[in-house]
């Protein structure tokens, strides 16, 4: 009979899948040349978030692991949201944030239009950059998100009585 995972597991996934993301992002932007939009850039911060409440509860049991890893279980589900207004703005469900696109230059001089546009980096939030089986990224992170935050909060929810917990 296999074990019955427990909630001294929760804080591992939690590092492990908000470590994984976040290395995975990176290695998307630096190696692969993809840079975040602002969206981008709020999914990390839920990642790092879910990374920092999982690290700070390995070292504890019982309730004080309970609530640090659900505190990162919640964190992973923040991120989903952003993730999930991410994919909306991606499939132009809704409008993205102001930052999420080029600035108005309209009524510009030339030399005031030059100097905007060169000191102007914007990502695009609505635009698809990568995509695998037709799910952009912010797609997958909503999943990925979803299903971490999900399996974290049932892992300390208590379902599975445990007495070493």
């Amino acid at each position: 009979m296999r074990p019955i995972p427990t909630a001294r597991t929760a804080p591992w996934l939690g590092v492990a899948v908000a470590g994984g993301a976040l290395l995975g992002a990176l290695g998307f932007q630096y190696l692969g040349g993809y840079p975040p939009c602002q969206l981008c850039h709020w999914q990390r911060y839920a990642h790092l978030a879910a990374l920092l409440l999982a690290i700070a509860a390995l070292p504890f049991a019982g309730m004080p692991c309970r609530l640090l890893a659900g505190a990162s279980g919640l964190a992973f589900l923040g991120g989903a949201g952003i993730a999930g207004f991410h994919a909306g703005v991606e499939n132009g469900w809704w409008q993205g944030l102001p930052g999420c696109s080029a600035p108005d230059l309209s009524g510009l001089s030339v030399d005031e239009l030059r100097e905007a546009l060169l000191q102007t980096e914007v990502v695009p939030c609505d635009e698809v950059a990568w995509s695998l089986l037709g799910l952009s990224m912010a797609d997958w992170n909503l999943l990925l998100s979803a299903a971490a935050g999900a399996a974290i909060l049932w892992l300390v929810s208590g379902l599975r009585h445990e007495a070493t917990a």
